[in-house]
């Protein structure tokens, strides 16, 4: 005959609740560091110092995206950490519906992405040459340009004539600077035999022909390279996005599981194994689980 300590009450489910813990400790400390770069970086252009000079950038300023990234996983690692530690449902139930509302809004862009793709590709030109004008206004901004004109070997939204939109680098006669009718050394065609980059590459490049500014730049504008680096590797990316809407389902659906209306021992992800010998005696295999609430160690005993 089989005896048994029973808990009556809420019961947890150990293994789902501190993978749930786990995965969100690193979410959370993700967070911090994002947001830990973001405020570095504010500091080390003074923004901090003069909060007013947010507004002055005329583009987007990079930083931005750290912060808002950063905040959004501080707070959703954060509920999801306490959540699953102390068993708090509001917290779990916040965590819950915080990442279905992500889940929407992630479902809802790639629908109207694929929808409005035309739209989409105005809004990112009008996008690319508002920064344009900002370029030399703000380092952080100068370096994600120049990043993206290296990778896509692009100039440009649609071509390298964007970037007369630049006080800097318009062929106006009011323009008495250097890098008049010039373009950025990320434009420039790379020779992979230097080692040393050449800044000036891109002086006075615009003043020649068409046929030759090829022979020194690259000609085709950014929207149309990113589209075309979409469709090269649309399997990688639609694999990329599948995974995390997979992780974020299957993270929003596990806080509901940690825990129980019902009778009987916490699960502890093993079940108890009974295996019937020669001498017919009852072996039995088990896990020990502890109730996070009290501390108490529960097991059956034969």
């Amino acid at each position: 005959m089989m005896s048994g300590k029973h808990y009556n009450g809420q019961e947890v489910s150990c293994c789902i609740k501190y993978f749930i813990f786990g995965f969100n400790i690193i979410f959370w400390l993700l967070g911090v560091a994002f947001l830990g770069i973001g405020l570095w970086a504010w500091s080390e252009k003074g923004v901090l110092s003069n909060i007013s000079s947010i507004t002055d950038l005329g583009g987007f300023d990079p930083v931005w995206l750290f912060l808002v990234v950063g905040g959004v996983m501080f707070i959703l690692g954060f509920a999801g950490c306490i959540g699953a530690l102390r068993e708090n449902t509001v917290l779990l139930k916040f965590f819950s519906v915080f990442l279905g509302i992500i889940f929407f809004l992630e479902l809802t862009a790639g629908v109207l992405a694929f929808v409005f793709k035309d739209w989409i590709k105005d809004q990112l030109f009008f996008f690319i040459n508002n920064n344009i004008r900002a370029y030399r206004d703000d380092i952080d901004l100068q370096n994600l340009i120049d990043f993206t004109q290296e990778y896509w070997e692009c100039c440009g939204a649609f071509s390298a004539d964007d970037w007369d939109l630049n006080i800097y680098f318009n062929c106006t006669d009011n323009n008495h600077s250097r890098e008049k009718c010039g373009v950025p050394f990320s434009c420039c065609n790379k020779d992979p035999a230097e080692d040393v980059i050449n800044t000036q590459c891109g002086y006075d490049v615009r003043a020649k022909i068409d046929d030759e500014q090829k022979n020194y730049i690259y000609v085709k504008g950014c929207v149309p390279q990113f589209e075309k680096w979409l469709q090269d590797n649309l399997t990688i990316v639609a694999g990329i996005f599948i995974g995390i809407a997979l992780l974020q389902v299957v993270t929003d659906i596990r806080p509901f599981d940690i825990t129980t209306t019902s009778r009987g021992v916490p699960v502890c992800g093993s079940t108890t194994i009974y295996a019937i010998l020669k001498d017919k005696e009852r072996i039995r295999e088990s896990k020990w689980c502890t109730d996070a609430t009290n501390g108490i160690k529960l097991t059956n005993t034969t």
